[in-house]
């Protein structure tokens, strides 16, 4: 009988709930999830799943713990990560027990520039890197709830001094894991391109709604300025994009501005967290790219003016300003 492979996923939000669905279905995988404010509700009850792709379902994975530490013994092939990165450099230090030097760390997170706090941390790991297109909400805790949503892009996030076939064999037998669970994933060979292809979309959509409190389809029917403002907004990040190598194509707004359309009265991740008075990922989507924009010298009013905004909320919100 073939070794389990050990799996822990940091992270049992809506997203991570997904992936954990995914995992805990293929062959093989002995999942470990990491759970905070919902932890309870998953011993009690699993994790329950509405997929309008996968259907109804109750799981519970294997193991289901409060912190890392509780799981230091296990040598684990796979740390997945979709914890929100609010706090990029901060949040994955609990981590330092379960990474081993043949530990492979999949970052499944929105944003750019999520992999360097990573790869300071664990200089020796192979890093996967991933965008998640998956429409998933966490209505109360443990439930579940998702879309037709789903579509997961990898890569590589290249070490130095580890051997590229030693990586191309992770990165496949983590792709494995996500075809035996069942779900549809892109290798990309620049996934950097595809993560800044995604902050495009974030940055307008979610910093947008998060401060206005519209849905994006009323945004861009508010008023004869909202949608050029929103083109001004996604051209500075591919300007900035462009100028730091990742070579986004031109028509990238119009195709983004094209596929919202069918989405409805769509409200956003940031505007969720910002109504239920969680920190938001305002660095990896907004700060990134201005701090980037500066180094080239391409310059991002726009952008600006929503990183300076959505920082005094987002401050508030974690308590680091007086009230």
């Amino acid at each position: 009988m073939a070794e389990p492979i050990d799996v822990l996923l940091y992270g049992l939000g809506a997203i991570g709930s997904f992936y954990a669905f995914i995992l805990n279905r293929a062959d093989g995988v002995r999942l470990t999830v990491v759970a905070r404010s919902n932890y309870d509700a998953v011993v009690e009850n699993g994790i329950q799943i509405t997929s309008a792709n996968h259907g109804q379902h109750t799981f519970r994975p294997h193991r289901v713990i409060k912190f890392p530490t509780e799981a230091s013994s296990t040598k684990f092939a796979f740390v997945v990560c979709t914890h929100k990165a609010v706090e990029p450099d901060a949040a994955i230090i609990p981590l330092d027990p379960v990474i081993s030097e043949d530990t492979t760390i999949v970052v499944l997170q929105n944003g750019v520039g999520n992999e360097d706090p990573f790869r300071a941390r664990f200089p020796k790991q192979t890093i996967i890197s991933g965008v998640v297109w998956v429409g998933a909400a966490q209505p109360s805790p443990g439930v579940i709830t998702h879309t037709t949503s789903e579509r997961t892009q990898l890569g590589l996030f290249p070490h130095a001094s580890l051997p590229s076939a030693l990586e191309e064999s992770r990165l496949t037998g983590f792709t494995a894991l996500l075809a035996a669970g069942g779900t549809h994933y892109e290798v990309r060979e620049n996934i950097q391109l595809a993560r800044w292809e995604k902050v495009v979309w974030n940055v307008a959509w979610n910093a947008i709604t998060t401060l206005t409190d519209q849905d994006v389809a009323s945004w861009l029917s508010s008023s004869p300025e909202a949608v050029p403002y929103t083109r001004r907004v996604m051209g500075e990040v591919i300007s900035v994009a462009r100028a730091v190598g990742v070579p986004l194509e031109e028509g990238l707004v119009d195709v983004l501005l094209e596929r919202v359309k069918g989405l409805g009265k769509l409200r956003t991740s940031m505007q969720a967290d910002r109504e239920a008075g969680r920190g938001m990922e305002v660095e990896v989507i907004l700060g990134v790219p201005v701090k980037k924009g500066r180094e080239v010298g391409v310059p991002t009013p726009c952008l600006e003016g929503l990183y300076v905004l959505l920082t005094a909320v987002n401050r508030r919100i974690l308590g680091e300003v007086d009230l």
